[in-house]
């Protein structure tokens, strides 16, 4: 039971004492500090913020241990006049909103108007600025108190200068980590508004040596390139998508990266730096068969929505917001994502990224025509169909030579092939040589067909003259029985014959050198006591581990016509630039770098 004080202002009846008081300002003052002021990098993160509302083009921050001795932040802005700069010290004064609509949408930064007062309150603090057509003034406050205003000389702008934070909070200072440790945090939050405000012009000191000089740029590669380093930001491809008015903009890192260095994650919504688990959960649901299990992507995003569908004024220090229809901008996201690693952008690359376009370069058949070849001729359908259950043609397969659905093959678009150690297909594009690795290439082929066939129902199979009779293992039953579904969904006609005995009736036909017995017991041997997981991802996975016993392997000579449909099955695979493992199936060497290595340049 609290104890009881007298409430000043109020009178209590008579015998009474109140128990409820008044706190006075300079307690409210640190309450509010607590909320706003956590340590030196949430006072530069506030007034940084400031300075970008004032449209501050400059901003230079200096700190000094820290900033537990020392924070300066100074800009370009509007600057304030005499009185607003005196008003700026009173709690819930602010220039960004009047009334409570104002809530709805702000595009500014800070609008609470207790970023000022609460450093103000638990610091030494000095406040200069001049608007561009006044004089310029000098606030001088200690503790919450103002101590002197002056006249100053000054450009337009605003300099804020924090000495001593929690110099009157000793045991707030305690809490205080050390110099290297805050300056990191310091750091990250100066990093974060620059990833923000690329248009803005940063530099940064700290205990008087430069750390940072970022020029403005409208590019957030350049920016994450002079942040960390040109190699870093060739990491990443780009996104840029629109569904309905949600706007997905940024980085996505390439899955071959992905694990080589720290990760880094970059959220904005409509301007303003968020943390928000389930954006993140989504744009990570994006990578699925592409990363080894445990391995997270680096990702900087922007997401542009309509004002009314985020509720922004949920947290003191604007961290985290509230949206109206999470579901919605997190499919959003994962599409975006998606669409993303989905481009031949996403593939390994050695110097610039690739695309699918071949070199100038003869047509499919005529770069063929002089090669004798080696192998016996295998129907290009027998490889991979395009859709599933349909037959397709190609340019050389039917005795005319003609083909009734050579997809674009005779304008060029399917380059000259050849394979190489049997086991990469390689090509010549515009910018570059390209490899691909014809195992995990078929290995994604296979894959996304089994999965369509999973939503439609039904793969072509084919049936056995005489059906096959299997033996199993009590764990392979169970292996069996977990995924009869979509064993039969892939093709495969399996009946029981007694016992753990099972009878093959059909089979898949991916290709024709698949060995469907070898395929069915290696599948269920890798199954074998493996915890795979539940519902639709228990489907993926079992997709996935017979798509990689199912395809071509290394070592596997490949006809023309083979390497010509699995290029061209690969080219229409929603994310044709990694396996079901994570590892890469394209891998492109610039002609920019191959020069390089030649002393060309």
């Amino acid at each position: 039971m609290p104890a009881p004080v007298s409430s000043p202002g109020h009178d209590a009846p008579a015998g009474e004492v109140s128990r409820i008081a008044v706190l006075p300002a300079a307690v409210a003052d640190q309450i509010a500090a607590g909320e706003v002021v956590e340590r030196p990098a949430s006072v530069v993160k506030e007034l940084v913020e400031n300075s970008l509302d004032a449209n501050a083009h400059t901003i230079d921050i200096g700190v000094e241990e820290g900033g537990r001795l020392r924070i300066r932040v100074s800009d370009d802005g509007l600057g304030m006049s005499r009185a607003d700069a005196v008003l700026a010290l009173e709690r819930h004064a602010t220039s960004k909103i009047r009334l409570a609509a104002d809530l709805v949408g702000v595009p500014t930064f800070g609008f609470r108007g207790e970023a000022i007062p609460a450093i103000c309150s638990v610091s030494q603090f000095e406040l200069e600025t001049a608007p561009a057509d006044g004089a310029g003034t000098r606030v001088v406050a200690a503790g919450g108190s103002v101590l002197s205003v002056e006249d100053c000389a000054r450009r337009r702008g605003t300099t804020i200068t924090v000495n001593r934070l929690f110099y009157n909070a000793p045991a707030r200072q305690k809490f205080l980590r050390s110099a290297r440790s805050e300056w990191r945090s310091l750091l990250d939050v100066i990093t974060t508004m620059a990833l923000v405000r690329r248009d803005v012009r940063f530099t940064v000191t700290h205990d008087g040596r430069e750390a940072l000089a970022l020029a403005p740029t409208n590019s957030l590669r350049e920016r994450v390139s002079a942040l960390w380093s040109a190699d870093y930001a060739a990491r990443f491809v780009r996104v840029d998508d629109l569904s309905g008015p949600i706007h997905v903009s940024g980085l996505a890192e390439r899955p071959a990266d992905v694990g080589m260095a720290s990760r880094r994650v970059h959220l904005t919504v409509n301007g303003r730096a968020i943390r928000d688990h389930g954006v993140v959960r989504a744009a990570e649901t994006a990578y699925r068969s592409t990363l080894p299990s445990g391995l997270r992507p680096s990702l900087f995003l922007d997401l542009v929505i309509p004002a009314d569908s985020v509720d922004i004024n949920v947290h003191p220090a604007k961290a985290e917001v509230r949206f109206r229809d999470r579901w919605v901008l997190e499919r959003a996201v994962e599409q975006a994502i998606r669409r993303a690693l989905g481009t031949t952008d996403a593939a390994a690359s050695l110097g610039a990224p690739m695309t699918w376009s071949p070199a100038a370069a003869p047509s499919y058949r005529s770069g063929f025509d002089n090669i004798d070849d080696v192998h016996s001729p295998v129907p290009t359908s027998a490889l991979m169909p395009l859709d599933p259950g349909e037959e397709v043609e190609f340019a050389g397969s039917d005795e005319s030579g003609a083909g009734s659905r050579a997809p674009r093959a005779e304008s060029g678009e399917v380059p000259p092939l050849i394979q190489l150690r049997r086991t990469y297909m390689m090509f010549e594009s515009e910018n570059g040589v390209v490899l691909i690795d014809q195992h995990a290439a078929h290995e994604r082929v296979l894959y996304e067909k089994f999965m369509a066939a999973l939503d439609s129902g039904a793969s072509p199979s084919q049936r056995l003259l005489f059906p096959l009779t299997l033996q199993l293992s009590a764990a392979e039953a169970e292996a069996l029985d977990a995924g009869r579904d979509v064993f039969t969904a892939i093709g495969y006609e399996i009946g029981d014959f007694g016992g753990q005995t099972l009878i093959v009736h059909a089979v898949p036909t991916p290709h024709p050198r698949f060995d469907a017995e070898r395929c069915l017991r290696d599948t269920l041997a890798a199954l074998t006591g493996d915890r795979a997981p539940a519902g639709h991802a228990r489907h993926q996975h079992l997709a996935a581990t017979v798509a990689c016993k199912a395809a071509v392997k290394a070592g596997d000579a490949l006809a023309p016509d083979e390497m010509r449909a699995l290029f061209v099955a690969l080219r229409e695979c929603t994310l044709p630039a990694h396996d079901v493992h994570g590892r890469s199936t394209i891998v492109h060497l610039s002609w920019d770098e191959l020069e390089r290595r030649f002393g060309r340049r």
